[in-house]
């Protein structure tokens, strides 16, 4: 049954989390099988999607790797619509929304439209890959600031970021959607400052029984990520947070270090 805070005709945006359901919050799972219709994102667990309830509608809205199922105007006209419709609305978003999840487009949709809208968080990305790698984000006295970046950018266009900021050494750097861009990104943190042996972490699949863990250093960065398919979410970890031999590979979990 839905709770008070789920009233018909309001909007949820949902943190799924990296894509295993035991990562849920026990909010989301609440919600998500609350919801008489379902907007999800591409990379949601199939797990996740399993909690939505049998009678709801699922719409996937899916983005990934450039190809994009819906743009964002009509994401956000979809779920205002059903709001105003009448229906408890889910829009199911990988990871947290508040983060690279364009969430502040369709709270604002909602607004404008007058529809009640609330956000429910989720684990991110970095958060997920580093748990399942055994290290941290942080580290006492080396890694005392933390960096997400998006490494994502319009076709040819360069990837505007602050290279000098964010090639300090006191600092963990998380990258996403960062696959095709390695090379510059290594690139450009070395030309910036940052040590060519630097620890480099990547996860693919973070969560996911096909999950796979890649170390290396920053100057091998561009051959890590050979071998990882354009289809597959990956994460780019960056700092000495990262160093180490982390957790032994036990059950779904592969360790492929690199020198």
């Amino acid at each position: 049954m839905p709770h008070d805070d789920f009233p018909a005709g309001s909007v949820w945006l949902v943190g799924a989390g990296p894509g295993d359901p035991d990562l849920l919050t026990r909010k989301a799972a609440r919600l998500i099988a609350s919801g008489d219709i379902v907007f999800h994102d591409a990379l949601v667990g199939p797990g996740v999607l399993d909690l939505i309830a049998p009678g709801a509608e699922r719409v996937s809205v899916g983005k990934r790797s450039g190809r994009h199922s819906k743009d964002q105007g009509t994401i956000d006209a979809l779920i205002v619509a059903a709001a105003l419709r009448g229906q408890r609305v889910v829009r199911l978003k990988g990871g947290d929304p508040a983060i690279f999840g364009r969430t502040a487009e369709e709270v604002a949709a909602c607004n404008a439209a007058g529809v009640g809208v609330r956000i429910c968080p989720g684990i991110t990305a970095a958060s997920a890959a580093v748990a399942s790698a055994g290290s941290s984000l942080t580290l006492r006295g080396i890694a005392r600031r933390l960096t997400l970046v998006t490494a994502h950018a319009q076709a040819g266009q360069p990837i505007d970021l602050d290279w000098a900021a964010l090639a300090a050494p006191d600092a963990t750097l998380a990258i996403y959607m960062g696959r095709a861009a390695a090379a510059t990104v290594a690139q450009q943190l070395t030309a910036a400052g940052r040590a060519a042996d630097t620890p480099v972490l990547v996860v693919v699949n973070a969560s996911l029984p096909d999950e796979r863990i890649i170390r290396g250093r920053l100057s091998s960065l561009a051959f890590l990520v050979e071998a990882i398919s354009a289809s597959d979410p990956a994460v780019l970890i960056v700092g000495e947070a990262v160093a180490g031999a982390g957790v032994a590979a036990v059950g779904r979990t592969v360790l492929a270090a690199v020198a």
